[in-house]
């Protein structure tokens, strides 16, 4: 099976290596770039929880200064994973969902008076802290990445891609669906998947889509992209 990833390489070395073990053929189209922003210094010691919606944030932070046994609530397992990594050991993991992650504080951080800093980047799909700071919780936001588009790509690898086409494609994020049309628009390869199926995260995701004609679209979670490949 040929498979398309959209995500920058970075992001995407373990599920080219996974899917090759497999026996698929794997063509890497990164729609995204991912730039670290320089922020403000903190005082770590005043924030008693964490909060990261993205493997991003967790990368691009110098995180040497903060207590790990911090409450740290992550909104999947791959963000978990690199917040492992980075040492952080009171981990709270949602399944993919902002909603389900801000269940997840509410549920956990009882007291409204401890500080808690949202790690993000520039754009995001939910306002998370203004929704925990409506319930009476005190949110401080720092940015520390932002997503630049990948225009460009070598038109011997266009070429080599319509002439054989993915019969999956995984689009993780609104912003990448919003480039991968753009990409798709600028190198003319609107008609060209009729029988490749579209994995997205999120509704919001496979809306920006929608005016393609796909085989068929799924939404899933980061981790459940094995499992997909059984479903068609």
């Amino acid at each position: 099976m040929h498979i398309l990833l959209t995500r920058p390489l970075e992001d995407s070395k373990d599920l080219i290596v996974k899917f090759k073990s497999l026996g698929h053929s794997v063509s890497h189209l990164p729609v995204i770039q991912i730039k670290k922003i320089d922020h403000e210094e903190l005082n770590y010691s005043e924030y008693k929880g964490i909060i990261f919606t993205s493997s991003n944030a967790v990368k691009n932070l110098n995180s040497k200064n903060i207590d790990k046994k911090i409450y740290c609530f992550c909104v999947g397992s791959v963000t978990e994973k690199f917040a492992k990594k980075n040492g952080f050991q009171n981990i709270y993991s949602a399944d993919g969902n902002v909603n389900n992650l801000k269940e997840i504080i509410l549920q956990n951080y009882i007291n409204k008076k401890d500080k808690l800093l949202y790690v993000s980047g520039e754009i995001i799909s939910s306002n998370l802290d203004k929704d925990l700071i409506s319930e009476g919780y005190s949110v401080k936001r720092l940015i520390n990445y932002s997503v630049k588009p990948v225009e460009i790509f070598e038109e011997n690898f266009i070429k080599q891609l319509k002439s054989s086409m993915p019969e999956i494609v995984y689009v993780y994020s609104e912003n990448s669906a919003k480039n991968f049309l753009n990409v798709i628009k600028k190198y003319e390869l609107v008609d060209y998947w009729m029988n490749t199926n579209l994995m997205c995260i999120g509704e919001k995701t496979s809306a920006v889509l929608n005016e393609l004609k796909w085989k068929k679209i799924f939404l899933f979670n980061p981790g459940e992209e094995e499992f997909l490949l059984y479903k068609i």
